[in-house]
């Protein structure tokens, strides 16, 4: 299961709208990928169609899916945003990454 801030569902919003989209009728898509300094990057894209080999969760009234090759390296995930000066945009803080490189968006298990 993939959990979803406060700040984060308010930012996804946001964006959603800005592009002419809403929670109810768009998911947010969230993958992991060979690379990144680490070994394995987050991907973080939003999707109107659910495939059929998806996983879908619901956390916080936003929808998010996950191809099943990176449920496992997301399990127990949250995806949070930070708005501050040091680091401003999604982070996965995820509590099975051994290893992150120092900008955050790769990590390794």
């Amino acid at each position: 299961m993939v959990k979803v801030s406060e700040e984060a569902k308010n930012k996804i919003s946001q964006l959603m709208g800005e592009s002419g989209n809403t929670l109810e009728d768009t998911y947010v898509r969230v993958g992991v990928t060979s690379g990144g300094c680490s070994g394995l990057s987050y991907n973080l894209d939003f999707d109107q169609n659910r495939k059929e080999e998806d996983k879908m969760f619901e956390d916080n009234g936003v929808r998010i899916l996950v191809d099943k090759k990176s449920i496992l390296y997301l399990a127990g995930t949250t995806l949070e945003f930070s708005g501050g000066l040091n680091g401003k945009g999604f982070i996965f803080n995820n509590p099975n990454a051994n290893r992150t490189c120092g900008c955050g968006e790769s990590f390794a298990i």
